[in-house]
């Protein structure tokens, strides 16, 4: 068995033991806490292993789908799909450990819905079968439904769940039709062939709109964003860092995948579309973070301006914004997670997520108070911080075929910003609400243990993007050579 296989199927045997093999509730956390952290240290094997020079895909296992004809899925790992592969595998441990003291009705299927749902993830980004992405793509919902449907925090929670699926199916249900109109031209859905295949011009535009739809509402954006602040402020919080650090991501992952190599000339003939739609969320997300009263809402629409910079990024068609895009989706991946931690230790203690409850909390919990200082200037893109350097590559490439979009995308951000300082400052300073604040105690280990790895990623591909960056040259080279 390769290391590949191992990597997505550790996942699933280990929920599997979960529901056959009787353990006790302490043994059943820890026995998920290790099926999810075993993949860590492989992935991190395999991406220090790729062979950043190399554009063809590595790491390749092919499986024959019927015996006796040319149907294959094949499986890989490139400098694309790498980085995400390891954040995947990082970031679930660090949700099973946020709802470690929290989660008393139904651990079994709790830790069993991560595990499925980090393997699902590991083989969206390790697959190259268009067919089978899409059936993982969609996959993935089912875990993160049951997780904000059962375990969520408030009672709009089922609502909230139910937004969540029928958005996300709403746009795949016109990706299924594409998927038929290019299977009936090219009769396969392996990434390959499909690289190689001409699609004509007007063909080309009708498939561009029906991906754009499906991804577009994952990452997503404006105005078709309204179940993500629903889903994060109802879901627990493993819930909404795993939203917000890899399965938006999935929409990211597929512009960059599949739209921009399969359907070049329509990218440019929709590239003024989405640079507008794009600036359209940055302004939108950043003015109304302003006004939002509830901490965990508030960071879902600074997470959807963000994501406008990104998509900016991806349409920006040159090789600075391609790759700023993708260490910005990396950055956002480490940061936001951060923040909604935060938001999570804070929710644990006191049982209220609003902003008017709190004050002063830097004279009872400074340890704390450090941790969410450091998340929110590094949510704002201070420079040092990975965000920065994502953001920063993000606007360069932008200013160089849109400057106007470039100007306005920076001014809109600022409001975010501005945003992020002022919650910090309403939460930590001034003078405590009330008197049971101070019978609470700061961090504990097992929460600086979530916080340290968090911190020291963001730091470091602040001052030392190299590795990141000299790992996505050459893919996204390649994407910008058959996508512009």
């Amino acid at each position: 068995m390769s290391w590949l296989e191992i990597l997505i199927l550790f996942p699933f045997i280990t929920s599997f033991s979960l529901l056959i093999i009787s353990f006790t509730e302490a043994q059943k956390k820890l026995v998920a806490l290790w099926g999810a952290l075993v993949p860590l240290p492989i992935s991190l094997f395999a991406w220090v292993g790729l062979d950043h020079a190399n554009f063809q895909l590595q790491n390749i296992i092919c499986y024959s789908v019927l015996p006796g004809t040319n149907s294959e899925v094949v499986l890989g790992l490139d400098g694309l799909s790498a980085p995400l592969v390891s954040l995947t595998c990082f970031l679930c441990p660090l949700c099973i450990l946020a709802g470690w003291q929290v989660i008393r009705v139904g651990v079994t299927e709790y830790l069993v819905s991560w595990l499925l749902l980090e393997g699902l993830l590991v083989a969206v980004f390790t697959t190259f079968d268009l067919l089978v992405f899409y059936i993982l793509f969609e996959a993935t919902l089912i875990p993160i439904f049951v997780m904000i449907g059962i375990w969520g925090s408030r009672l709009r929670k089922v609502k909230a769940a139910y937004q969540l699926f029928l958005y996300t199916l709403f746009g795949s249900v016109f990706m299924l039709l594409a998927l038929l109109l290019i299977f009936a031209q090219v009769g396969s859905f392996d990434y390959g062939v499909l690289i190689a295949s001409n699609f004509s011009i007007e063909r080309q535009l009708l498939l561009f709109l029906s991906f754009f739809l499906a991804f577009g509402i994952k990452i997503p954006m404006v105005p078709i964003h309204l179940w993500l602040p629903e889903a994060h402020v109802e879901a627990p919080t493993g819930g909404s860092v795993i939203l917000a650090g890899i399965l938006l991501k999935l929409g990211g992952y597929g512009f960059l995948r599949y739209t921009l190599p399969l359907f070049s000339e329509a990218v440019l003939f929709y590239t003024p579309l989405v640079h507008t739609v794009s600036l359209l969320g940055i302004l939108y997300a950043s003015f109304t973070t302003l006004r939002q009263i509830d901490m965990k809402k508030a960071i879902a629409y600074s997470s959807i301006a963000h994501i406008g910079v990104v998509t900016l990024g991806i349409f920006s068609g040159n090789l600075m914004g391609l790759v700023g895009s993708c260490v910005l989706i990396l950055g956002h991946g480490v940061v936001s997670p951060g923040l909604f931690l935060c938001i999570g230790v804070l929710y644990d203690r006191y049982k209220t997520r609003l902003v008017r409850y709190y004050g002063g909390l830097a004279q009872v919990m400074p340890l704390f108070s450090a941790v969410f200082l450091f998340f929110s200037i590094a949510n704002l893109g201070l420079p040092g911080t990975a965000n920065f350097v994502g953001e920063f590559l993000c606007f360069s490439g932008c200013f160089q075929s849109n400057n106007s979009a470039a100007v306005l995308a920076c001014s809109g951000m600022i409001s975010s910003a501005a945003y992020s300082l002022w919650l910090f400052c309403r939460i930590s300073f001034g003078t405590l609400k009330t008197v049971s604040f101070l019978q609470v105690a700061d961090l504990n280990r097992r929460e600086f243990f979530m916080f340290a790895p968090l911190v020291f990623i963001t730091l470091w591909v602040g001052f030392y993007p190299k590795p990141v960056i000299s790992l996505l040259f050459v893919p996204l080279s390649c994407i910008l050579e058959l996508g512009f």
